[in-house]
């Protein structure tokens, strides 16, 4: 800032009194694959739960910037986003997983899981039952809050899951997990654990099953294609199909699915893992 005293003051705007600025909660935004970061967009429920963790970039003037895919899915496709804020020299990775609308996706299963729940507006429920353009978007919007609800809920409740940073309509920002540079975490699919690694593995998993369980739900859709294995950390993910022990009928089912699924796996690789023992322990802590 410079200031003139060669001019008496008289009221008037001293054009020698000049100034230069930068605006911090409006930053220069140059391409599509740039943004300004979305956080103080949402309302505070749509803010991931409280302690948020340290990583989490939430400067006014920070930029989401688009560095590409990282997994196509039946409903969704997830991108890597970079949220940095150039004056602070804060950053962090975060997923974006981004549903689509019912006219393209692949997701046709969606009456299993979702018996039990319901949409709070009359006009969303008739829109949802005559299939109507709004109703698509309501039910591409539902699978975005029914995931995020059940992030907050199982992140909250200390179980593996990424921290749900913010909702916004049908996009989810997620914990980005993996490494400093980008490098998503393997589905533990395509993983080779040795045997302590493995047993290791199937501990942390028993412990998802049943932290969901402790919450009265079961995965829905459990697999070795969706949990991820960081830094010997077993990590649960798309959990938009959650399904109500209680209130669902295929509840029980499918968490004997969640459980048979993955002990199967773990079996194949020479694990000595019950999955009937896990469900009814599952079971037990549900109900």
């Amino acid at each position: 800032m410079t200031l003139s005293h060669e001019h008496p003051t008289t009221g008037d705007l001293d054009l020698f009194f000049t100034f230069d600025y930068v605006p911090l909660d409006q930053p220069e935004v140059a391409t599509p694959d740039r943004r300004p970061t979305t956080w103080w967009d949402v309302e505070r429920g749509d803010r991931g739960p409280e302690p948020r963790p340290d990583w989490v970039v939430v400067d006014a003037g920070a930029v989401d910037t688009e560095l590409g895919i990282l997994k196509t899915g039946k409903e969704a496709d997830v991108f890597l986003l970079e949220r940095a804020a150039e004056l602070t020299g804060e950053a962090c990775l975060l997923a974006a997983k981004r549903y689509r609308d019912a006219d393209h996706t692949s997701f046709r299963r969606s009456a299993l899981y979702t018996e039990g729940r319901g949409v709070r507006r009359s006009r969303d429920q008739r829109a949802l039952a005559k299939g109507t353009t709004y109703g698509r978007q309501v039910a591409s919007g539902m699978w975005a809050r029914a995931e995020w609800t059940a992030l907050c809920a199982a992140w909250a409740a200390g179980v593996a899951v990424p921290y749900p940073v913010c909702v916004q309509g049908t996009e989810l920002l997620l914990e980005f997990v993996g490494t400093p540079d980008g490098l998503a975490a393997p589905r533990l699919a395509q993983t080779r654990p040795a045997d302590d690694l493995l047993d290791h593995a199937w501990h942390q998993v028993r412990e998802i099953v049943l932290g969901l369980a402790g919450l009265g739900w079961a995965h829905g859709d459990l697999s070795p294609y969706n949990l991820l294995l960081h830094d010997e950390v077993v990590v649960a993910i798309d959990l938009p199909q959650v399904v109500d022990l209680v209130a669902n009928p295929s509840g029980p089912e499918l968490l004997h699915r969640d459980c048979s699924v993955v002990a199967a796996w773990f079996g194949a690789r020479g694990l000595e893992a019950d999955g009937e023992a896990l469900f009814a322990e599952a079971l037990a802590e549900a109900l």
